[in-house]
């Protein structure tokens, strides 16, 4: 269950998983963290105790939480779901997140202490270390970013695997044509024509149930990437006194809005996903999922 809008999403999730007894499991990159529940649209204890929500409060927001961590923390979720043979229900906007769960994406290793000698090196000195282990490094690198080339330095001295053999690999072969690793049938909600108004009516009830308060509570705590969250990057400034908060109110509106149009592109890529039009009587958009899943169960 994809798509731009959290409130639709967690709606359908939530009456979908009760018409299958399923659990949810959700693929939000923030809502992994404890603390921010306010500005993530967090479902309350109430909801998560009743629908049996995964991959919720996992860590502390001065925490950093990888992609890779959150894969195999939810590769254990499924995998016990699918040996006690209960359906699951996955529900978020992250697009990176929801394929690490059901395709075979392979995150190689890092180590803090070789990137900190690779980064002392000229960056030239990098490209020709890359060059003259991978000459075909330029189809799969951008070799005008630094980073880029030095990271594929440091995974090629951690693996010895050249990114032009990565690029080759059965699972990243697998990734490109969307071969999952799991079957699923995938479910996109529509952002819809208004977008923007439900974005700005979502924003302002959450100012009403506290937001302000909640970010002032969790700043002084929160680490790198709990910070650049939608909100809580914009309303920031206004707790340190630097933006008054209706400039905070909409650098946010428009962040959420741009945030979900490039949700919206990255999931129209994957050809596993069928749209649900946006509709705003959630009984609509539930019949509408309903239909899909029962063709695609009898399919």
């Amino acid at each position: 269950m994809v798509g731009p809008t959290a409130s639709g999403k967690s709606q359908l999730a939530e009456a979908l998983a009760g018409d299958m007894d399923a659990q949810i499991v959700s693929v939000d990159s923030m809502q992994v963290y404890r603390g921010m529940d306010i500005g993530t649209a967090k479902p309350d204890t109430a909801r998560r105790r009743r629908f049996s929500y995964h991959l919720v409060d996992l860590v502390d927001p001065a925490d950093e939480l990888t992609v890779a961590e959150y894969q195999a923390i939810g590769a254990s979720v499924l995998d016990q779901m699918t040996a006690d043979e209960r359906p699951a229900v996955l529900a978020g906007g992250s697009g990176l997140h929801l394929r690490a769960l059901v395709d075979p994406l392979e995150f190689p290793p890092t180590d803090d202490e070789l990137r900190s000698r690779l980064e002392a090196v000229a960056p030239r000195e990098l490209l020709e270390e890359l060059l003259e282990a991978d000459p075909a490094a330029g189809d799969v690198v951008d070799l005008a970013n630094p980073r880029r080339v030095l990271r594929a330095v440091e995974v090629y001295r951690l693996t010895g695997q050249t990114p032009s053999s990565r690029v080759r690999s059965p699972k990243a072969t697998a990734v490109r044509g969307y071969a999952a690793s799991r079957p699923f049938v995938g479910l996109g909600i529509d952002a819809g024509p208004d977008l923007e108004r439900r974005a700005t009516a979502r924003l302002d009830a959450m100012l009403d149930d506290g937001l302000i308060e909640e970010i002032t509570a969790l700043s002084p705590m929160m680490g790198r990437t709990a910070r650049k969250a939608v909100g809580y990057q914009q309303l920031l400034p206004v707790i340190a006194g630097d933006i008054p908060l209706e400039e905070g109110r909409q650098q946010t509106i428009r962040a959420t809005v741009a945030l979900a149009k490039r949700q919206r592109t990255f999931f129209r890529r994957d050809p596993r996903i069928h749209w649900i039009p946006w509709h705003h009587d959630p009984k609509e958009r539930r019949q509408a999922a309903v239909s899909h899943l029962e063709e695609s169960w009898t399919s």
